[in-house]
């Protein structure tokens, strides 16, 4: 008998619960909205999701226009290996995206000239 009771108090008392959480949720859109903070966060969003420019790529790792792919390669190598074992994850995604992007561009660069 308490068993019953009790199963159905908790039954009733999530029910409660998920509907104050669907009206508080309602409420926070509707907020934001209003004052503009949901537009601000999609444009925070497209902005953090732009493709690394080459010379981003070239500051990140520390070379230049002139330097040749292999060069990159062991510059590249370096800085991962380093932020492998002391640095940051942040950091190591940075250096690899920085390779991938003079990658791209050198493999651009290539198709042009055939």
């Amino acid at each position: 008998m308490a068993g019953k009771i009790i199963a159905n108090l908790i039954i009733l008392g999530s029910g409660v619960l998920l509907r104050a959480f669907s009206q508080a949720y309602r409420q926070a859109l509707a907020n934001a909205s209003k004052t503009g903070v949901a537009q601000e966060a999609i444009q925070n969003l497209s902005k953090s999701s732009k493709a690394m420019t080459v010379q981003e790529a070239r500051m990140i790792l520390g070379i230049n226009e002139n330097t040749s792919v292999e060069e990159m390669l062991k510059k590249y190598e370096n800085l991962f290996e380093r932020n492998a074992n002391s640095g940051s994850f942040y950091l190591q995604s940075k250096i690899q995206r920085a390779k991938e992007c003079l990658e791209a561009a050198e493999q651009a660069k290539d198709e042009k000239e055939t």
